[in-house]
């Protein structure tokens, strides 16, 4: 018997966790069986269970590190202030953003699924998605993040629900008009917060 590491052990857990996010992103929780999680991580389905307990735990902790992903790669590379808060709205609301779920934003491809699991899953979605929501709030209200926090909130929720529609439209053009109604709509909400 071949004897791993503990590097080699949590790389491989992390390739796991990775890999499950994106299809997580793009087939769905329910869509998403632990063969087709593991086989895309280019492993076997016996090997699941030395890293996770059952699908809920690996769901759980693909969720938080989605989450934890799309902040260090977009919201923390953004610039500051209103500038930043522009730039992660026209990059969610973006046609690329719509037409890669994998590589997006887990809170537009997976909420509605998020809201149906179980406590840990949506215990662990909440701290993540949390983590995302303060570097909006910094960027809304840098002398006092936290009075910008359910504001924050509010126009991730918009966000989220103007892309998962722009997703479902059949009409490409209708679809992409939505994003950029989208855009206006978030922008505008960003300049009333501004002047009060």
């Amino acid at each position: 018997m071949v004897r791993y590491t503990k590097e080699h052990k949590q790389e491989t857990r992390q390739r796991i966790i990775a890999t499950a996010g994106r299809r997580l992103k793009s087939d769905g929780i329910d869509g998403s069986g632990v063969a087709t999680l593991m086989k895309d991580a280019g492993l076997t389905n016996g090997a699941f269970y030395a890293h996770f307990a059952s699908k809920d735990s690996l769901v759980a902790v693909a969720i938080a590190d989605q989450l934890h992903t799309l902040q260090a790669n977009i919201v923390a590379q953004a610039e500051p202030g209103l500038a930043g808060l522009e730039q992660i709205v026209r990059w969610y609301l973006s046609a690329d953003h719509r037409d890669n779920p994998g590589d997006g934003c887990p809170n537009a491809a997976l909420l509605d699924e998020i809201g149906r699991c179980d406590d840990a899953t949506r215990q662990a979605y909440t701290d993540g998605v949390l983590v995302v929501i303060d570097g909006f709030a910094a960027r809304l209200a840098p002398h006092d993040p936290p009075s910008a926090r359910l504001k924050s909130l509010s126009l991730l929720g918009m966000l989220a629900g103007t892309l998962q529609l722009s997703r479902a439209l059949t009409d490409r053009q209708l679809a992409d008009e939505l994003l950029e109604q989208g855009i206006r709509n978030a922008l505008a909400l960003l300049d009333t917060e501004q002047h009060n």
